[in-house]
């Protein structure tokens, strides 16, 4: 029988010390307890830590774009090195995956990366993915590593993703941990606190964002820390942090690409009745739009959003889409199929 795939991603606060240094101690506890897990899953683990490992042999470091690179570049061999070491008693062998934005927009790239995976599942090895922050460009990076994960467990349809964090979950007002967001929606939302951890670039607003994509697409999302014992054994069966629970549809894989990996171009905008046709599966007409932020070339995908601004949608332009004069002189035109497009 095929093994689920198992989506692990770890902040950077979850991994290193105040100081920066890499935490042995939690890697160790990493290697322990995906060791327990490996036979039963296809696991990817998402690792942050290299420019928090990295910074520090740096002079004078602030945090510029090529401060980051140069830091990543230091800090990635040093965070591998380190988890090879401590999988090496679990006879588990660790592949190093660094990904750009572009593997995720094109889908032959895409596709692509699943093989290599398959590949190294099917020898019993573990990919840990991150950014490329070297060479990335910064239009095209992935928001934080929060991103990354999501994409990885949506494209490869994943059973669930955790999310490891530097608190035990999703706190309430009164600072106790909301053991089960049912759906991830403007309360929920407004639970999360604003600060970051002073070595990561997410926060509690980034998981519970990408939680709510991998909800939509069926994936069930927890987020925990490691702090507690047994934290990801825990977090699989449910038993820690805030479980997010997965919403019940079904959706193909190139939907879901389309939904999650794909780069998006532009958001239009959409009115009341256009809005409750594609809810009920029809196409976009050109005479629903009401906004256009930007031009699109025919194959692009972009973002729909109804007349608050709520974006429910994306889809593919079946046709150029200059600007919204040019296209209301299409008026009943598609522009995009009902097939092409992904209801969110």
């Amino acid at each position: 029988m095929k093994k689920p795939v198992l989506v692990i991603k770890f902040g950077s606060a979850s991994i290193t010390t105040k100081e920066g240094d890499i935490d042995e101690r939690i890697v160790l506890e990493i290697a322990r307890q995906t060791a327990q897990l490996q036979k039963r899953y296809n696991i990817v683990l998402v690792s942050s830590g290299a420019v928090a490992a990295g910074k520090k042999f740096l002079l004078n470091y602030e945090g510029s774009l090529s401060e980051r690179k140069a830091a990543a570049a230091i800090g990635n061999p040093l965070l591998v090195r380190t988890y090879s070491t401590y999988f090496k008693p679990f006879k588990i062998a660790l592949a190093q995956s660094l990904c750009e934005r572009q593997h995720f927009a094109n889908r032959e790239q895409f596709l692509q990366l699943k093989d290599t995976y398959q590949e190294l599942w099917k020898n019993n090895v573990i990919p840990i993915a991150n950014e490329n922050d070297v060479v990335s460009n910064k239009e095209l990076k992935f928001s934080d590593n929060d991103e990354l994960a999501t994409l990885i467990a949506v494209g490869f349809g994943a059973e669930q993703i955790l999310f490891s964090t530097s608190v035990p979950g999703v706190l309430d007002a009164k600072g106790a941990v909301v053991p089960e967001i049912r759906t991830i929606d403007k309360d929920a939302l407004s639970l999360a606190r604003k600060e970051k951890s002073a070595v990561g670039l997410g926060g509690m607003t980034s998981k519970l964002n990408f939680a709510r994509l991998a909800n939509q697409m069926g994936i069930q999302a927890v987020i925990f820390s490691m702090q507690t014992e047994d934290g990801i054994l825990k977090a699989v069966r449910g038993e820690t942090g805030t479980v997010c629970r997965p919403q019940e549809k079904k959706v193909s894989s190139r939907n879901k690409w389309m939904a999650s990996g794909s780069l998006i171009k532009a958001l239009i905008q959409v009115d009341a009745g256009a809005a409750k046709a594609i809810q009920n599966r029809k196409s976009l007409l050109a005479v629903g739009i009401i906004a256009i932020n930007q031009g699109l070339e025919t194959g692009e995908v972009f973002q729909i959003c109804d007349t608050e601004g709520v974006v429910f949608a994306v889809a593919k332009a079946k046709i150029d889409v200059v600007d919204l004069p040019s296209i209301h002189k299409k008026k009943n035109v598609a522009v995009a199929h009902a097939d092409d497009i992904v209801l969110l």
